[in-house]
């Protein structure tokens, strides 16, 4: 029995085994935008040209070990110290060009994928991307870590477990102690991160410019009064073991090495504030 469908003018056919309204030939297929037929007669597939979301959103601010540093060598250094002060802490490394032309990245030191190093492998599918990471001890993990980031940023003196764990004194002396919220530990975060990704911190001058960071932030993210300021100072000095006068004459280093650049945009400091959150 046939039923001539009045919408398309095909003849359906309505018995069991046989054609239906749904079913589609592999002519009409053909007919179809994008699809084609290979020499061996069947559809041809382009899957292998399906990459994951993510390829695409590399950072640009990645420095390979390889990167040369030929193009800036021409470039002058920029000496920053301090007068008055006969302490070894009293000076901002002169850091490194390469560190000065790099555009600043909130999630660079706080990528998850920075401890997984060797111990990782990445499985890349057609469609998709999934990592697998084997169990470590802790401290081959660090040390694996530490190493990784020393090969791709070679002017940076501080290893990556230091920088953090710097932030976190920062982060549990602005909150904790001071009472500050989470906005002005960011812009304390994002200032210490510049300063670390310029090559101008250093063992002997890290927690002065941790302090500086802490210090300028609550100033301009906070409207401070005199005896406010005052316990700040007292803290700084207290958790980081400062020098009062040093701390103060500082700042005005670190402010000149932030390019008295205070005020930042928002696409900076919403990174490190949603990890502030997350982690309260």
């Amino acid at each position: 029995m046939r039923q001539h469908d009045t919408r398309t003018g095909r003849d359906l056919k309505l018995e069991g085994g046989r054609q239906s309204a749904g079913a589609v030939s592999l002519k009409e297929i053909i007919g179809l935008e994008g699809v084609e037929l290979g020499a061996d007669g069947k559809t041809v597939s382009y899957t292998q040209f399906l990459l994951p979301t993510n390829a695409f959103g590399t950072r640009r601010n990645t420095i390979d070990s390889t990167s040369s540093f030929s193009q800036f060598r021409n470039l002058s250094h920029r000496s920053l110290s301090i007068g008055r002060t006969s302490s070894t802490q009293g000076s901002l490394d002169t850091g490194s060009d390469l560190g000065d032309f790099m555009d600043y990245d909130p999630n660079l030191l706080d990528d998850p994928q920075w401890p997984c190093g060797k111990h990782k492998r990445v499985l890349i599918f057609p469609s998709y991307m999934t990592t697998v990471i084997d169990y470590v001890k802790p401290s081959d993990l660090k040390k694996d870590m530490n190493e990784t980031f020393k090969e791709k940023f070679p002017h940076i003196k501080l290893t990556l477990s230091k920088i953090r764990s710097l932030k976190r004194e920062m982060r549990k002396l602005a909150q904790e102690d001071c009472g500050f919220e989470e906005p002005t530990v960011a812009m304390a975060f994002v200032y210490f991160e510049k300063l670390a990704l310029k090559g101008k911190l250093n063992k002997q001058n890290r927690k002065l410019c941790a302090g500086a960071c802490v210090l300028l932030a609550a100033k301009i993210g906070s409207d401070l009064k005199k005896h406010e300021v005052k316990h700040l100072i007292d803290k700084l000095e207290e958790k980081f073991r400062l020098n009062r006068r040093e701390l103060i004459a500082f700042e005005f280093p670190v402010l000149v090495a932030l390019e008295f650049a205070l005020h930042l945009p928002e696409h900076e400091v919403m990174p490190h504030y949603r990890r502030l959150i997350q982690s309260s």
